[in-house]
């Protein structure tokens, strides 16, 4: 059984975070943003990254990840120029530790090797800090925010046995139903 992502679970994990909803239309080109002096956004090369990064994270019954991922991290960045550095800075760190080891970025890389790097590196293992070190930088930029976007959906939810997820219809409600319902 596959679980597609849609745009109502990118807008539903955008609003679990309290994000701007902003991300749910297309992001705009980079050059463009820089001509119309607007506030940066993430490059191309860090959203392939970041969609790279969910492919090896999300469960492989999950569909629809790349433009699931786009749509969150426009919106998750809008207005938050630090959050967008603090990516640029996580994607430069992976694809420097993967040139290093692969002789390629971490996106070019098959996803068993993603999934060799980030082990490798001790990503999953790291604590997730935004002032810390390197992989603690990746860790919370990359890793955790990415599983937050997808467990914070509905389809994410769904995927571990919370169909509704508080803040949307019926939520509450499912999760105060006693052991006998």
């Amino acid at each position: 059984m596959s679980h597609e992502l849609t745009r109502r679970d990118a807008m539903a994990a955008l609003s679990a975070v309290g994000a701007s909803l902003a991300g749910c239309t297309a992001p705009a080109a980079d050059d463009e943003q820089a001509d119309a002096g607007e506030e940066p956004s993430l490059s191309d090369h860090d959203r392939e990254t970041l969609s790279a990064a969910a492919e090896v994270l999300y469960p492989d019954d999950v569909s629809e990840i790349e433009p699931f991922v786009e749509r969150y991290a426009a919106g998750r960045t809008a207005d938050r120029p630090e959050h967008v550095e603090g990516i640029a800075d996580a994607v430069a760190y992976l694809d420097e530790y993967c040139q290093a080891w692969y002789e390629a970025d971490f996106a070019a890389l098959s996803p068993d090797e993603r999934d060799e790097a980030l082990r490798r590196m001790g990503a999953n293992d790291a604590d997730p800090d935004p002032n810390g070190e390197d992989t603690e930088r990746l860790r919370y930029f990359v890793i955790n925010d990415l599983l937050l976007a997808l467990y914070a959906s509905p389809t994410g939810g769904e995927l571990i046995g919370i169909e509704n997820p508080p803040g949307h219809p019926g939520g509450l409600a499912s999760y105060q139903r006693g052991p006998e319902s």
